[in-house]
């Protein structure tokens, strides 16, 4: 039912509700809103400065047929408001939550007709376009490790002065814009001096197959300086400025290449080197693994003498992927993966000794850092409340503070010499589930983030249905399971309110098995009927992770025990706990719908070995087979009748490729290379098997039925002043 503040056009900042044509408006660009938002809007302008009960939007807005829904859809109004608005609940600028009673809206309110203009709090340029509101992020965990997923759009407006708040005394940040593309630019490195600006071209926050590029500040040309497949990640500069360094995915482990500022064919500088930069022109700092995934610091001198092994993490499944050495040499910032493959808090630990790391920064998934030029302070980029942001702490003990807020999100970081700004990625993102099949390939709305990269989309066993975590923008919140139904688009929560990070329904359709995640706690099993028929129960003892529904009733879980990971299962019930293989694995991959195979990546037997191992394990017995050279992440058709592995790389303009390697009666498995499939195979390597033109999918029952994710994603680089 409509409901209309006493003036048909009301001001509030820098918006408009114009409510004759039901239109939001920023800056005079129109902005997208449902009905039940924009009305709930109007209703909560009509008493500015009070509180609106529940009650009374209850009464105003839904009707009593639909009151058992009014919680979740009142819930879901409000964020989609907030979205638009690029309000928070935490820290509302806008709409303000009185907990168990109502909302009361905050912000000044103007009616009538008026030019535009500046808010107070927020400067933009009057011509700027809107500033995009994203949907919410998922944190950006790296369990996948080569596919984390990224977060991207853009601040309109080079040299846009915005101000936000510095906890609570306010603090004004300029951010020039650097570069200006139509797609993104991510991982910035400065020179030693300033002047060059090194980026990969990529909408990715961890690794990617896109080229770097470089650019004299301010204003030069972005030249390209690489042109091959090679999944690439962490530029540095050399200390004369003349070359960047770069880590490579390069079987059996990482490598480190350089390629010349000026142009030039790129050469290996290092092998089993990743993360790498300099202490000086003699003596290296970099990330190495003894075995597996098992990636620690080190230091050595450039010409390979004086090794010496400066921190590794207690887990074997953990790695330290970037270093930050301190002005002094003295200390190191460290940004590391857990035993499950996320992303922790920053550490920080001595490069003179091996004394035990300790978290600084935010508690929050900390994803890159750095240091003031003086060493006075530290700065990270990390998720914290479902946002990924800079923030700051004073060496050696101060205590954390935000430095960067609002609907944009930042990834990567470099501090400039003279220390009065830093250089990151800002932007925005869009996902969306797309569907291919034999009318082509289709978008199915999806309304807030899926989340591509605990447990990706998967279909049921008919493959008429599709489920898939779904993020909202909701501070503190997890990723719900949704399901959609292909045929027609529709989608709904499969068990609203319950945030996992893992999840499987059962072949049946009739469960999911689940883990949870709460701060500072180790995870928890759950499983639940996905008619909600009963409410979900606990059913491991805590720290199990990737569920599987596995042969003869049984759940397969991973658990850590002691510095390793290992492959176990239990009963529906939690009885019989046992594990299923005696050997540690690193991380599970997929089950095979027969649930003959575990795809899993191993440790080689002897330990020594330095390549993790993507394997096929016999659930029944027998030993595990090799299905690919170096990393690959592999996935089962819902049918069985194909196992999908990757071959080639995603990058902005190309999808990749996997290979569908036919599956025979009982869950056969073709021969394939002793080594497994190197990267770049072709279909003619394993009888039967079909290239299909994408990395990352989501299998049908037939090779030209399948989902997947599209991330829409605009990032550009910018310079930001500090405080």
């Amino acid at each position: 039912m409509p409901v209309s503040p006493p003036q048909s056009v009301v001001h509030f900042g820098l918006f408009e509700l114009d409510l004759k044509a039901g239109q939001l408006s920023r800056n005079g660009a129109k902005l997208p809103l449902p009905q039940q938002p924009l009305q709930l809007l109007a209703l909560l302008l009509e008493r500015p400065g009070e509180i609106v009960t529940r009650d009374e939007l209850r009464q105003r807005l839904w009707a009593s047929d639909v009151f058992v829904d009014f919680d979740h859809g009142l819930n879901k109004s409000i964020q989609k408001l907030r979205d638009a608005l690029g309000d928070s609940a935490t820290s509302p600028r806008y709409i303000q939550t009185i907990p168990r009673v109502g909302y009361r809206f905050i912000a000044p309110v103007r009616n009538g007709t008026r030019p535009l203009e500046v808010e107070p709090e927020l400067e933009m340029p009057r011509q700027s376009p809107a500033l995009p509101v994203p949907p919410p992020a998922a944190p950006r965990t790296g369990r996948k490790w080569l596919l984390a997923a990224a977060a991207c759009a853009v601040i309109a407006g080079a040299g846009t002065a915005v101000h936000f708040f510095f906890h609570e005394h306010p603090a004004v940040l300029q951010y020039t814009q650097l570069t200006d593309f139509t797609d993104s630019a991510s991982s910035p490195a400065l020179s030693p001096d300033g002047h060059i600006l090194a980026f990969i071209r990529t909408d990715s926050p961890f690794m990617s197959a896109d080229p770097i590029y470089a650019k004299v500040l301010p204003n030069g040309e972005a030249i390209r300086l690489t042109n091959d497949p090679q999944v690439k990640s962490n530029l540095s500069f050399s200390p004369d400025g003349s070359q960047i360094a770069y880590t490579v995915i390069k079987p059996p482990a990482f490598a480190t290449y350089t390629v010349p500022v000026l142009g030039g064919e790129p050469h290996l500088l290092l092998d089993n080197a990743a993360g790498l930069t300099w202490l000086d022109p003699h003596q290296y700092l970099f990330s190495r693994t003894h075995a597996g995934l098992h990636l620690g610091l080190a230091t050595q001198s450039v010409t390979g003498e004086n090794y010496r092994d400066l921190y590794f993490p207690a887990h074997d499944r953990g790695m330290v992927h970037y270093s930050y050495a301190s002005p002094d040499r003295n200390s190191a910032l460290i940004v590391e993966m857990d035993a499950q493959g996320a992303w922790t808090a920053c550490g920080l630990v001595s490069l003179q000794d091996r004394r035990q790391r300790r978290s600084v920064g935010p508690e929050g998934e900390c994803t890159a850092a750095g240091w003031s030029p003086d060493g006075s302070w530290m700065y990270f980029v990390a998720w914290v409340e479902g946002q990924s942001h800079i923030w700051r702490q004073r060496f050696p003990n101060g205590q954390p503070e935000q430095v960067t807020f609002g609907p944009t999100s930042e990834q990567g970081l470099a501090v400039d010499p003279d220390g009065r700004s830093v250089i990151t990625s800002v932007g925005v993102y869009q996902s969306a589930i797309w569907i291919h099949d034999d009318r082509g390939e289709r978008s199915l709305s999806s309304e807030g983030a899926v989340d591509n990269n605990y447990s990706p989309p998967s279909f049921a066993a008919d493959g008429k249905t599709l489920y898939y975590l779904l993020w909202h923008q909701q501070a503190g919140s997890g990723p719900e399971l949704w399901r959609m139904a292909v045929d027609s688009g529709k989608s709904e929560a499969a068990l609203p309110g319950i945030s996992m990070v893992d999840y499987d329904v059962s072949p049946d359709g009739r469960q999911v098995v689940y883990t949870t995640a709460v701060r500072n706690r180790k995870s928890q099993l759950w499983l639940a009927p996905i008619d909600k028929s009963s409410p979900p129960k606990p059913i491991g003892v805590s720290g199990e992770t990737t569920p599987h529904f596995g042969p003869r009733g049984k759940i397969l879980f991973q658990f850590a025990e002691g510095n390793a990971n290992y492959l176990e299962q239990m009963n529906e019930d939690g009885a019989g706990r046992s594990k299923v293989v005696p050997y540690p694995i690193i991380e599970i991959q997929s089950v095979s719908p027969g649930k003959k195979w575990l795809t899993a990546v191993l440790p080689y037997p002897d330990g020594k070995n330095l390549s993790p191992m993507v394997m096929a394990v016999p659930l029944d017995g027998g030993p595990p087979r090799r299905l690919c050279e170096g990393y690959c992440l592999t996935t089962w058709s819902p049918n069985g009748k194909f196992l999908f592995i990757p071959v080639a790389a995603a990058s902005q303009t190309n999808p990749g490729r996997s290979l569908a390697i036919p599956v025979g009666d009982g869950d056969t498995l073709p021969e394939i290379p002793p080594k497994g499939l190197p990267p770049g195979a072709q279909a003619d390597l394993v009888p039967g098997s079909v290239s299909v033109n994408r990395e990352q999918l989501v299998p049908g029952d037939d090779l030209t039925h399948y989902a997947y994710v599209n991330t829409t994603s605009h990032r550009n680089l910018y310079r930001i002043t500090l405080p």
